[in-house]
């Protein structure tokens, strides 16, 4: 099973620093190996970080999720990157793709930062929803900072 896991830092804060970002991906992708499952693509983006995993089927989607959050924001903490104690937001978007759909979504998912200079997060993240007629109520949506 292929999915694109997206979730958020906590308050929306630009707090992950691009020096940062490819040391946070590797550990990322160590838990995720850890776990069974291979990691096709990431990009910790700021202030969200999108993933997709070729999931193994043991493996629950949100077992991994709570892992890969608990286990990083653990890892960033103990860098001491930030004065304060980082956490990501509750929740998180899991959206499932077919083989033939893979090579599209990991060019997506890498090329991160030149999306983001047309659309915001919260934009991007609604244009997904939409585009893959996912009906939800607003109340679980992210945490939204304009």
């Amino acid at each position: 099973m292929y999915v694109q896991l997206v979730f958020a830092v906590k308050g929306r804060a630009n707090i992950i620093a691009e020096s940062n970002r490819i040391e946070l991906e590797k550990y990322i992708c160590g838990i995720i190996n850890n776990k069974k499952s291979k990691p096709l693509a990431i990009y910790c983006n700021p202030d969200h970080t999108h993933i997709l995993i070729g999931f193994h089927p043991e493996i629950s989607v949100s077992d991994l999720t709570r892992d890969i959050k608990a286990n990083s924001s653990k890892f960033i903490n103990e860098k001491k990157w930030l004065r304060g104690k980082f956490q990501w937001q509750d929740g998180f978007g899991a959206f499932t793709y077919s083989k033939s759909q893979i090579d599209d979504v990991i060019k997506y998912i890498l090329k991160q930062p030149e999306h983001h200079k047309r659309k915001t997060f919260k934009e991007e993240y609604l244009s997904m929803l939409h585009k893959l007629e996912i009906a939800y109520d607003e109340k679980y949506l992210f945490e939204w900072y304009e």
